[in-house]
């Protein structure tokens, strides 16, 4: 990480999605030794803390433009979005623990946002079950968990898609997923559209995740000042991965899931982490608060020998 600091910051969020849980992941991470093991590696830490969010209402309120809890959604993005360009601007690496994965929407607002002002442009790695990319419009729950990766191209609700006054956040030839294997029926036809290169588990089990990953790392370098990596514990296998609000059978083992880590780090081109979908309510003795630490150093620069 060249000596830069490690900024953490908690977002105790998951009013995107129908479960709950995903809000105390932030909480579980740490407890599982984040920052004592990522100071073990003599990174330079910080606790941030975490992001006020808007408590959850009893009952989710009625979709707003197709969306749930959508005014509770803008606030905390937008939120969200300062305080990790407030850690960009200050040369630190922003290291975000969710929540559920619509953080992503203020997250990468914030770091595209700050390398926009240099006339920069960010690349994304997004490794996840799931597409993610369904708008208003073809989501069957309307629940922002599903539609991030829409809003973050352009797509979708406006207020969402031109947060911060630009769209879309991340040209679409500069943004992989990693891992998919749920993908919604009219949800597809978004991601044909989209113009972004999705590798699904077929993919990884046919070309293997070496192959896969150094494509990936490729597109979402290419041109760019360098990717956010954003990580769904879904995308693990729940056999491995328990803790997670949406599990789909089939996923990374842990093996593939710290290659796609360890490669990241390899190529020197990380400017910002994210860990979503920790879902402590549903996790076994918080084994899979555990393996999102161990990824999380991983993707910092530990290594097996080294």
């Amino acid at each position: 990480m060249g000596g830069r600091e490690i900024a953490v910051l908690g977002v105790p969020w998951d009013q995107a999605a129908n479960r709950t849980g995903a809000s105390q992941g932030p909480a579980a991470i740490r407890h599982a030794g984040l920052l004592d093991a990522l100071r073990g590696m003599k990174l330079r830490v910080s606790d941030r803390g975490d992001l006020d969010v808007p408590a959850r209402p009893a009952a989710a309120s009625a979709p707003s433009k197709g969306i749930k809890n959508r005014r509770e959604l803008l606030r905390m993005c937008s939120e969200l979005a300062s305080r990790t360009r407030r850690i960009v601007s200050e040369d630190a690496l922003p290291l975000l623990l969710g929540g559920d994965h619509s953080i992503a929407i203020g997250s990468i607002l914030g770091i595209a946002g700050a390398l926009r002002e240099k006339n920069k442009r960010l690349g994304v790695v997004w490794v996840d079950a799931h597409a993610d990319i369904n708008t208003p419009a073809t989501s069957p729950s309307k629940n922002a968990h599903g539609m991030p990766v829409a809003h973050i191209l352009g797509m979708g609700d406006r207020g969402l898609a031109r947060l911060g006054g630009f769209a879309p956040k991340v040209a679409p030839e500069n943004f992989c997923l990693i891992g998919v294997r749920d993908v919604d029926d009219e949800e597809r036809k978004n991601l044909r559209d989209s113009g972004v290169r999705a590798f699904s588990m077929h993919e990884i089990d046919r070309r293997g995740i070496a192959a896969v990953v150094d494509e990936a790392l490729a597109l979402a370098g290419a041109g760019t000042a360098g990717f956010h990596l954003s990580f769904d514990i879904d995308a693990v296998d729940p056999r491995c991965a328990p803790g997670t609000s949406v599990p789909k059978d089939g996923g990374l083992t842990v093996r593939e899931a710290h290659f796609v880590m360890e490669a990241a780090a390899e190529s020197g081109k990380i400017l910002s982490l994210e860990m979503a979908e920790v879902n402590p309510l549903a996790d076994v003795e918080n084994a899979t608060a555990a393996l999102a630490c161990e990824l999380i150093a991983s993707a910092l620069g530990k290594r097996i020998l080294l």
